[in-house]
């Protein structure tokens, strides 16, 4: 969210809802005039954005981005939304692709987890061989 202080802009906030079937999806909230939304990867601004009224809610907008697969690649992928007026950052995602599990925190987590235990069992086993 940001809100441009004393010189009367509006403040915006989008907030992603869920990506489904290479589509991201979020809503976007403004006190003021909807925005001037767009979405940049690479420098590059994405085709395909959708920005709708949300009905019985005025000041909030659907968002809708389908993911061009041609953008998605080895490694991190980050999209950049921003107020295409004014060049304000409005939120981001980010895609990895490509990268083994091993290389994931979570694996990483579970592995220490599986260390931990295989320790604690032999550490067991060396106190009851050596007290016994």
């Amino acid at each position: 969210m940001y809100d441009t202080g004393s010189d009367g802009m509006a403040d915006v906030k989008l907030t992603k809802t869920r990506v489904r079937a290479g589509v991201w999806e979020g809503v976007l909230v403004s006190d003021g005039a909807r925005p001037a939304l767009e979405v940049l990867h690479l420098e590059q601004k994405l085709p395909g954005l959708s920005v709708t009224d949300l009905p019985g809610q005025p000041g909030h907008y659907a968002v809708r981005l389908p993911i061009p697969a041609a953008v998605l690649s080895e490694g991190v992928q980050t999209f950049l939304f921003r107020d295409a007026g004014t060049g304000e950052k409005l939120g981001h995602f980010t895609i990895i692709t490509g990268v083994a599990m091993e290389d994931d925190l979570r694996a990483e987590v579970d592995l220490l987890r599986a260390e931990l235990d295989m320790l604690k069992r032999a550490f067991r086993r060396h106190c009851l061989e050596t007290t016994g």
